[in-house]
C-alpha cells in the first residue's frame, strides 16, 4: 500500500502527522568537530537534520571549547533542524517523542556550590594526567586512561591546583547539557564509565574503587567523597527527567519547543555509535572514526589483565566494553584535503570540500598495497597507546619512494588506522574473538575506500550500514526513542539489545567486505614501517616547538 502524499510538500502525510503529534525522536551529539541534531520518525528512520561546525582551542596549552560555544553551536544547529524539518514536511515541530544528547566523553568539567565552572572545561585531547594516571591505575588494579575525568582530579590534586576545594560536582560534557535542560545531573551508564570505573554487576561506580580513593580526596575536598562528586548513573531506558521551561529555551531561543519532554539518559560518543551499529551485545563491535579513531569491543567476560592500551568502559546498558581510544583520527586526512582544495581553486577549478574530500579518499585505491614505502602520522596531539605525550603531523619518504597521489592518499589512511591496529593487537592477545565488526562515522560516507582499508587493518569483515553517515546524533535519537517506548514507565519492557533487533535493525540494509588478501599484506608492511618511525615522530615532538608550549612544558 502506497501512503497518501501531503500535495503541498510531496512527502507521506503519516510523516507529516507524526511530527505535529509528536510521535518522533531527537537526538543531538556534540562531536569534535561538529554539532548535529538528528530527528527520526516511528520507523527509526531520519527524517531531518541540523548541524554547525566548531573547533576546540587551544588556550593556555589546554584543548578546551567555550561553554558559549556549546550553547551557540547547539541552538544553531537545533533551529537548523527545525527548519529542515518545515521546509520537508511544511510543519515545524513544538515537540517530540523524547530527546537524547550526547557529546566525547571524558575530560573534566568542575563546578562549585554555585554551579559556577571552575576551570575551562578540560576536553579529552589533554595528555597532562600521566602522573595521576598511573597513580590510580597501580592503586586500583584497573587502567585509568589519561583522558577519564577522575584522572584529570586527581592530576589537579597532585598539582595544587587552587580551585579543587571548591569542587561540589564533576560531569561530561553531554551530563553538562543533559543537566541545564532538566535540571538532573545524571549520566548514562556509558558515558560514567569514561569517569569512573563501572561495576558491570551492578552497573554502577565500582564501590571497593570508590571507598580506596576517598582517603586520596579527604585533604583535597573537605568533608566530600568521591561519589559525592560524580553524576548519578542510569542505564539507557531510565527516567532522566523531562525539559524545563529554562531548558527548552536554551534549546531553542525561538520559543517555537514546549517544555515536558522526557530526555533519556546523556551518553557519550562511544556509547552512541555502538548502537548506531547496533554492536551492543557480546562478541560484537564498532569503529567510530572522526577526529579520534576507536574500537568498542563487548567482551564475554573480564580480560585477564590490566592493559594500559584499553579502556574498560560499558555500552549504554551497563555490559563490559574493551574500547581502543586514539587521540588521532582523520583531522589530518581533512587537512591534506582542504589544500587540494586551496590548490584546485589556484588552478581557477575551486570544487566544493566534500567533493575534494571524496576524490582524494577514492584516489588511495589507486595505490599501491603497502602505500609504495611512504610514511604518514596523523598526530595533532600525544598518543598514549604508542607513549607519544604531544603530537607532530609528519609525512616522510625514503628517495626509493614511489610518490603519487594514490599512494599518498592510501599512506594518510593507513595513517587513521595505524595506531588503532596496534591497539587491537593487545585483543587479540587476550583471545578475545569478534562475530562482527561494525563502521560508522563520515570518513565510510565514500563508499568503497574506508570500510575496505579499514577491513584489511584489522584483518576482518567490516559491515558498514545506510546510517553510517549519520553516526553517533542518530544513536542519540534511538536511545531516545528507547526511552519513548516506555511510556512514562520507569524503563521499557525490552532491553536494549532486544529493542534494537526487534524495532531498529530487523530489515537493516549491510554492505559487509571482506579483508582483501593483497591488501592485508600492504597494510602489515606499512605498520611495520610506521611502529619502525615512531622514532621519528618522537624526534619531531623534541625538535618541533608549537606556539603554544605550555602544555607540553609542563610535562
Amino acid at each position: 500500500m502506497v501512503e497518501r502524499q501531503d500535495e503541498g510538500t510531496g512527502q507521506p502525510t503519516g510523516l507529516r502527522e507524526a511530527i505535529e503529534q509528536g510521535r518522533t525522536a531527537l537526538g543531538i551529539e556534540l562531536g569534535s568537530t561538529r554539532i548535529k541534531a538528528c530527528l527520526i520518525g516511528p520507523d527509526n528512520a531520519p527524517l531531518a537534520s541540523g548541524s554547525h561546525d566548531w573547533e576546540n582551542q587551544l588556550v593556555d596549552g589546554t584543548w578546551t571549547y567555550s561553554l558559549d560555544a556549546v550553547w551557540s553551536g547547539l541552538q544553531a544547529s537545533v533551529v537548523a533542524l527545525l527548519a529542515d524539518v518545515e521546509g520537508r514536511y511544511g510543519v515545524r515541530p513544538t515537540t517530540f517523542g523524547a530527546i537524547g544528547v550526547s557529546a566525547m566523553m571524558h575530560g573534566y568539567l568542575a563546578f562549585d556550590d554555585a554551579d559556577e565552572l571552575l576551570v575551562p572545561f578540560r576536553t579529552w585531547r589533554n595528555t597532562t594526567t600521566e602522573r595521576a594516571s598511573a597513580e590510580l591505575t597501580a592503586l586500583l588494579g584497573h587502567n585509568i586512561p589519561l583522558r577519564w575525568s577522575i584522572a584529570h582530579l586527581r592530576q589537579a590534586i597532585l598539582d595544587d591546583e587552587p580551585h579543587v576545594s571548591q569542587v561540589r560536582h564533576l560531569t561530561t560534557l553531554a551530563g553538562y547539557v543533559h543537566w541545564r535542560l532538566t535540571g538532573h545531573q545524571v549520566l548514562g551508564v556509558g558515558d560514567a564509565s569514561g569517569m569512573f570505573p563501572i561495576d558491570p554487576v551492578t552497573k554502577d561506580y565500582d564501590r571497593r574503587m570508590l571507598d580506596q580513593l576517598d582517603g586520596l580526596l579527604a585533604d583535597a575536598v573537605p568533608g566530600r567523597t568521591v561519589a559525592d562528586l560524580l553524576p548519578r548513573v542510569l542505564p539507557a531506558g531510565a527516567d532522566a527527567g523531562v525539559l524545563t521551561d529554562e531548558g527548552a529555551a536554551l534549546l531553542d531561543p525561538t520559543g517555537t519547543l514546549r517544555p515536558g519532554i522526557p530526555l533519556c539518559p546523556p551518553e557519550g560518543d562511544a556509547g552512541t555509535g555502538m548502537v548506531a551499529t547496533n554492536s551492543v551485545a557480546p562478541r560484537t563491535g564498532n569503529v567510530s572514526a572522526g577526529t579520534s579513531i576507536f574500537a568498542m569491543v563487548v567482551l564475554e567476560k573480564a580480560l585477564e589483565r590490566v592493559h594500559e592500551e584499553l579502556d574498560l568502559v560499558t555500552t549504554p546498558a551497563g555490559d563490559l566494553v574493551a574500547m581502543v581510544h586514539c587521540n588521532n583520527g582523520a583531522s589530518e586526512l581533512g587537512a591534506w584535503a582542504e589544500l587540494f582544495g586551496q590548490f584546485a581553486t589556484a588552478l581557477g577549478r575551486p570544487a566544493e570540500p566534500g567533493a575534494v574530500f571524496e576524490a582524494l579518499l577514492r584516489s588511495a585505491l589507486d595505490g599501491d598495497a603497502d602505500g609504495g614505502g611512504l610514511l604518514a602520522y596523523n598526530y595533532l596531539s600525544g598518543e598514549p597507546i604508542t607513549g607519544l605525550e604531544a603530537g607532530r603531523p609528519l609525512f616522510t619518504r625514503t628517495p626509493d619512494s614511489r610518490l603519487t597521489l594514490g599512494n599518498f592518499a592510501r599512506t594518510q589512511v593507513y595513517s587513521v588506522f595505524g595506531t588503532l591496529s596496534l591497539g587491537m593487537r593487545v585483543l587479540a592477545e587476550e583471545q578475545v574473538e569478534l562475530d562482527a565488526m561494525f563502521a560508522h562515522g563520515g570518513l565510510f560516507k565514500t563508499e568503497g575506500v574506508a570500510q575496505r582499508l579499514l577491513a584489511a587493518a584489522l584483518g576482518a569483515p567490516v559491515a558498514v550500514g545506510r546510517t553510517a553517515g549519520e553516526g553517533g546524533a542518530w544513536g542519540i535519537a534511538v536511545l531516545a526513542a528507547y526511552r519513548a517506548s516506555a511510556q512514562g514507565a520507569a524503563a521499557p519492557e525490552q532491553d536494549l539489545g532486544a529493542y534494537l533487533g526487534a524495532e531498529v535493525f530487523s530489515d537493516a540494509e549491510l554492505d559487509v567486505v571482506e579483508p582483501d588478501a593483497e591488501d592485508v599484506a600492504g597494510f602489515s608492511a606499512f605498520l611495520e614501517r610506521y611502529s619502525a618511525g615512531l622514532a621519528i615522530e618522537r624526534a619531531a615532538v623534541e625538535t618541533l616547538r608549537t606556539r603554544d608550549t605550555t602544555q607540553e612544558a609542563a610535562r
